[in-house]
């Protein structure tokens, strides 16, 4: 059966995976990029939006980077929460069509979760198919598999999605990148979710970076 991953989620030492003010101008309200800076300087994430023409790859980013592909490796849909899809009120806007531009860097369909009516099925280049739902993980999750293709399915996030799959047991493979930060606000990933290792193996390894990834991978059920 296909797993559900979750890759590349900054967090700060005191867990929060986004700032407080989330809008059209600040889309990671004011922890601003402080807690994506280790992955803005990968490959893997300059390969993706064309910033290798106009920035230098850091070069102690070899560390970050093996995890950070990983992300892009055997997925065959990503679920995502309103908030990754767009800022606050999206859903007013008929026009929206979430913060990438016409061609979105996922290449696979993509569940849009909303507490809000559904929209209809958007598609953008780059076979990239936007089916938007109210529905619980569990729903959401047997509808990734059926439009994944026998691949993986990637929780791209917000925290609030993540922790829920999390609290339902639905999630296979986390990686986190704890950054040397303190936000003091925003929205934390841990909250609720006491006694999480005990499903998991973990493995924490320190980067050049600055950042500590560690990897949950879920023990046998």
């Amino acid at each position: 059966m296909s797993k559900v991953r979750v890759h590349n989620i900054g967090i700060s030492l005191d867990g929060y995976a986004t700032g407080e003010g989330q809008s059209l101008e600040a889309p990671f309200g004011h922890a601003g990029l402080r807690l994506m800076q280790w992955y803005i300087g990968t490959e893997t994430f300059q390969a993706q939006t064309g910033l290798r023409e106009r920035a230098p790859i850091s070069p102690d980013s070899s560390a970050d980077d093996a995890l950070a592909r990983l992300a892009w490796e055997g997925i065959g849909v990503e679920i995502m929460g309103a908030g990754k899809f767009g800022p606050p009120g999206w859903q007013d806007d008929p026009d929206w069509r979430g913060w990438w531009g016409d061609d979105p860097p996922f290449h696979t369909p993509v569940i849009v979760l909303t507490h809000r009516p559904p929209r209809e099925i958007l598609e953008l280049d780059g076979g990239n198919v936007f089916h938007f739902m109210n529905a619980s993980p569990e729903v959401a999750l047997d509808r990734a598999r059926e439009l994944a293709g026998g691949l993986d399915i990637r929780l791209g996030g917000g925290p609030t999605s993540i922790a829920e799959f999390l609290a339902a047991d639905l999630v296979d493979h986390l990686h986190v990148a704890i950054n040397p930060v303190i936000l003091g606000r925003g929205v934390r990933l841990w909250d609720g979710l006491e006694g999480l290792e005990e499903r998991f193996d973990t493995d924490f390894t320190p980067a050049p970076s600055g950042v500590v990834h560690a990897v949950f991978e879920r023990r046998p059920r």
